[in-house]
């Protein structure tokens, strides 16, 4: 009797974790050791999200001033993720136990209490030495948040297409990206007028490029906040992860953990922000300030395979703006009022 297409998949997906089984015994037997890298979270005042993943990293040559001499997308992906590994978390001095997935990516609700802002908590595993990473508690008084996405919003990747796609995550030199023009400006700018207010990346990317983008973010002077990106590969039920089953439920999930905050959601027409955001819009409105959608150049449409635009948003009921930049959005938005006019 032939196999359900469902337990294909689940075949496929029992086959990945032993190759990276398999990669992690290679790597203990030459004095490998895994270790935790943190990415950015955020939380309350009563608890945080903790993100990071475990992950046995082979050694990179660095030039005499320290820097990576070439980060080439590649490297990204070349470390081994260990699988259900335990990791000590601590906060304030409070140790918690928790267990990455099978991936190795730690995503841990954790009970705190830290004042707003930008707070420190440590991690370990297997006795290594303590690696800090960053969550921004965000005050009770907060009302306003941002989420953003990220490829072909605030970096020009030109995602959907496979090929390029492949070429941009795993060939180009890290440095040799491109931010979209006016869009680290627009973003700082939302900051500054509204303190405290978090900033959230949310992308389909996967979690082997944070650090790429973390270093991304800071040279071109974009605000600091929370990643949340997702891990390629096969799950229980499907070949690969859905990235707008990832972006849905991390919104819902924000409208659920803030329920006094009103978003303003940023994206692109070159995947499927602007659907996306509009159903979340008519679900939730009460959790949406305005929509910014990043209208793609004619050729990076082409490159990104078209586009995917709603042309009726008035069911979202909510402002929605769109233009080609970073400076047209900041115009657009200081005429529905979510960023204060020059005076």
């Amino acid at each position: 009797m032939p196999r359900s297409p469902r337990a294909k998949v689940l075949w496929f997906a029992r086959l990945e974790y032993r190759f990276h089984a398999w990669r992690e015994r290679r790597a203990r037997a030459r004095g490998l050791r895994p270790s935790v890298t943190g990415f950015p979270g955020y939380g309350t005042e009563e608890w945080v999200r903790v993100l990071g993943r475990v992950l046995i990293t082979p050694p990179v040559k660095r030039t005499s001033t320290g820097d990576f001499a070439s980060l080439r997308g590649w490297r990204s992906f070349a470390a081994v993720p260990v699988g259900y590994a335990q990791v000590t978390v601590t906060i304030e001095g409070v140790a918690h136990e928790v267990v990455a997935d099978r991936g190795g990516v730690i995503d841990a609700k954790l009970p705190a209490s830290l004042p707003p802002g930008w707070q420190t908590v440590t991690m370990t595993v297997e006795g290594s030495e303590p690696t800090e990473t960053r969550v921004f508690v965000v005050g009770s008084d907060v009302r306003f948040g941002v989420v953003s996405d990220v490829d072909d919003t605030v970096m020009v990747t030109a995602l959907p297409r496979p090929l390029l796609a492949a070429w941009n995550s795993f060939v180009v030199d890290e440095h040799a990206r491109q931010p979209v023009p006016g869009m680290a400006v627009m973003l700082e700018r939302l900051s500054r007028e509204h303190p405290g207010a978090p900033v959230i990346y949310l992308s389909t990317g996967a979690w082997n490029v944070a650090p790429t983008l973390t270093r991304f973010m800071r040279r071109h002077l974009f605000p600091a906040g929370a990643f949340l990106l997702t891990d390629w590969g096969p799950t229980h039920d499907r070949w690969f992860r859905s990235g707008r089953d990832h972006k849905e439920g991390n919104l819902r999930r924000l409208a659920t953990e803030f329920p006094n905050v009103k978003w303003l959601l940023v994206g692109d027409d070159g995947q499927h922000d602007d659907a996306i955001y509009t159903h979340f819009a008519i679900e939730h409105p009460d959790s949406v300030a305005a929509v910014a959608i990043r209208r793609l150049l004619p050729a990076e449409a082409v490159l990104a395979g078209g586009r995917t635009v709603v042309d009726d948003h008035s069911a979202a009921d909510v402002p929605w703006v769109s233009e080609s930049d970073g400076a047209g959005l900041l115009e657009r938005l200081e005429d529905v009022g979510v960023i204060a006019g020059d005076a």
